[in-house]
């Protein structure tokens, strides 16, 4: 695997990552810097990584990061629009896309996630089940009594289908169980938009929705709700590094299997699964596959 050294000129905990000594160097400048493309949730990683490799601050490096989500994503690269993901796995419509344009990918597991559940901080219930979580999911239980909570209807947020929680919920939570269709204005089409609906709905405690670890911790967006437990296993870092919670999400860096050995996207692929790679991924707040492994 080649490795890259570059000027860094960024802060002080980012700056040993691409300072390592290589017997090979590449340099990236803006010119030949792969088209990066992904999960809303995985920006931040990338721009993490755009900064370390060219030297600039990740304000300066944020006209580089322009991801188009999840699924879209995986089109971007097959169209040739995109170089390098860093994302969720995309749903199986998109491999048969892939299939049907004789499209040869190479992903790896780059860092882990997971999915969680969030409700108002007031809601009294603390964990549900996997089951429960399914039933609420397919309207089969539509009250919090039915849960431990209070007598009121349960109001379940979801996202639209090609995003990248979306895609997980269906195949970690619902797997053959069919989800029920949502209530006009309960199908959100952003995370953030997702997050801020569950906090705010009518001023109660009722609702409920879903979204990445990442997002909700990480991103300090979930201020004024809380991560439910499944299965009673806490959503946190702990859990989801020692993969004891329930509904992990890997996230992948991918390219086409048609880039060469020395190509810039081959090199930051291979750049982003090694040891400086899985270091930023830790100092980005993400849990590092190589961390998860051990």
């Amino acid at each position: 695997m080649k490795k890259l050294t570059a000027l860094i000129l960024v802060p002080a905990m980012l700056l040993g990552l691409a300072a390592c000594g290589a017997a090979e160097s590449f340099a990236f400048t803006r010119e030949n810097f792969p088209r990066l493309d992904g999960s809303t949730a995985t920006a931040p990683l990338a721009q993490a990584a755009a900064a370390v490799l060219l030297g600039e601050s990740e304000d300066s490096v944020a006209d580089l990061i322009d991801f188009s989500r999840t699924t879209q994503s995986y089109r971007e690269l097959m169209a040739g629009n995109a170089d390098v993901l860093i994302a969720a796995e995309p749903n199986s419509v998109v491999y048969d896309e892939m299939e049907a344009a004789g499209f040869e990918i190479e992903m790896q597991p780059l860092a882990m996630d997971a999915l969680v559940f969030m409700v108002n901080a007031d809601n009294p219930v603390d964990s549900l089940t996997a089951d429960e979580l399914r039933g609420i999911y397919s309207g089969e239980i539509t009250n919090w009594s039915e849960v431990g909570g209070l007598d009121e209807p349960i109001a379940a947020f979801q996202r639209n289908a090609e995003s990248g929680s979306q895609v997980l919920m269906e195949k970690l939570v619902m797997g053959d169980t069919p989800m029920t269709a949502p209530p006009e204005g309960y199908m959100i089409a952003s995370m953030g938009d997702l997050i801020d609906a569950v906090k705010t709905y009518d001023n109660s405690s009722a609702s409920i929705g879903y979204t990445v670890y990442y997002y909700a911790h990480d991103m300090q967006m979930a201020d004024g709700l809380k991560l439910l437990a499944v299965d009673g296993v806490a959503a946190d870092a702990g859990s989801i590094g020692a993969q004891e919670y329930p509904f992990l999400n890997p996230y992948y860096a991918a390219i086409s299997a048609a880039e060469g050995e020395d190509s810039p996207a081959r090199i930051l692929y291979d750049w982003l699964l090694g040891p400086e790679g899985q270091k930023l991924v830790s100092l980005e707040g993400y849990v590092p596959v190589s961390e998860a492994a051990e």
